[in-house]
């Protein structure tokens, strides 16, 4: 994981490889960015109305949050970008703040469409009858 964080603070900070950037983005910047997206992505969630913590027990349930999986989806598409070296404005914190609030709807409205819950040890078991 830490190899994944280097190569992104590597590859965002030297960002003039292709000429596409015309102002490099501090490792500083990166972190701060990752922060405000982990950040923005909980509290949109939390104003959509996902639970703050998943239906107990935790360890087997398979319900969304506001802390899992929101800012796990966050980071991940910031990642994306970061790596491909689109930062947009103000050194990726607009590009970070988008990505919360879009994580945070995709969470609500879309999760259980692209991934589906699994089925209980109880169901699917009128097929065999």
């Amino acid at each position: 994981m830490f190899n994944f964080i280097d190569g992104v603070l590597f590859f965002a900070y030297n960002g003039n490889t292709f000429g596409f950037a015309n102002i490099t983005v501090s490792p500083m910047d990166i972190i701060l960015a990752y922060i405000v997206t982990i950040i923005v992505s909980i509290i949109v969630a939390f104003a959509l109305k996902v639970p703050l913590l998943p239906s107990k027990p935790y360890r087997y349930s398979f319900d969304v949050s506001a802390i899992y999986p929101t800012p796990i989806i966050a980071v991940g598409v910031f990642s994306i970008f970061l790596v491909l070296n689109y930062t947009f404005m103000y050194n990726g914190l607009v590009l970070a703040i988008v990505i919360g609030i879009l994580s945070a709807l995709f969470v609500k409205y879309l999760f259980y469409s692209v991934f589906p819950k699994p089925l209980n040890d109880d169901e699917g078991d009128e097929i065999n009858e």
